[in-house]
């Protein structure tokens, strides 16, 4: 699994060549009416590249993007593109949007990035190891919910019961920032969060997430504290303790 690594960096490379230092072009709005789920071309030509380039390597893998959606679905490995994580970040100019990349083997993820192009930072996660531009990273020793720094992209991802749930976990922790997509994942990994808890995420969303988060030492699990990540509530937390009580005050 390791010799993976090389490609993930290449696949890196190609996408930041399509989108470090370009303008950002008009954003789509994919939702409709009543909604914003932005897209700009920006996201699109990534996608291209990146299939381009793993369909020249691994042309019996199936691919399955945000974009233009899936290839090959009978694939026993397949590979899930989410081109631009955070176009709302992108079109407001922040430099917290990401490209994330993740292999699956019989459905479940096996290695991956997350990459912050506009802050030059690439975690790859493979098992057992997760490297920032190749130095090795861990995810912090919190084992304490009360010490736990927290982080959601928004809080509108929940709704009812699911905000009440994620409410009681915010009031239990130390302190809780927002806004950063997959980008908090990637802070997790290197130490600097201890805990993200999200709902309502695609696929496309988490796949990149489980190697980066799980290869750094971390745990990565649903609301029930499951490993089923289908329905896109996503827990990951630093330590399996920290897990455990951040699961116990969801379903409390």
């Amino acid at each position: 699994m390791t010799d993976l690594h090389p490609f993930l960096e290449h696949l890196s490379a190609i996408a930041r060549a399509v989108t470090v230092g370009r303008a950002v072009p008009a954003a789509d709005n994919k939702a409709g009416a009543g909604a914003y789920d932005p897209v700009t071309e920006l996201d699109r030509a990534a996608e291209r590249a990146l299939r381009a380039a793993i369909e020249e390597a691994f042309p019996d893998d199936g691919i399955e993007g945000e974009e233009y959606g899936l290839v090959r679905a009978d694939a026993r490995r397949r590979w899930l593109l989410d081109p631009i994580d955070g176009t709302r970040a992108l079109i407001c100019g922040l430099p917290s949007w990401t490209t994330l990349v993740a292999l699956m083997e019989d459905g479940q993820p096996v290695a991956g990035f997350i990459d912050a192009p506009a802050l030059g930072e690439l975690l790859v996660g493979l098992p057992g190891a997760t490297m920032l531009d190749g130095r090795p990273v861990r995810t912090s020793a919190c084992d304490d919910l009360a010490a736990a720094r927290l982080s959601s992209t928004d809080p509108y991802l929940f709704e009812g019961g699911e905000y009440e749930a994620f409410t009681r976990v915010r009031r239990s922790v130390r302190l809780a920032r927002y806004g950063y997509d997959a980008l908090a994942y990637a802070r997790l990994a290197a130490g600097h969060l201890d805990l993200v808890i999200e709902n309502k995420l695609h696929r496309h969303d988490w796949a990149a997430l489980v190697p980066v988060v799980r290869g750094a030492g971390g745990v990565v699990g649903n609301w029930q504290g499951g490993d089923d990540l289908e329905a896109g509530a996503i827990v990951a937390a630093a330590t399996p303790g920290l897990f455990a009580q951040a699961i116990a005050a969801l379903n409390a």
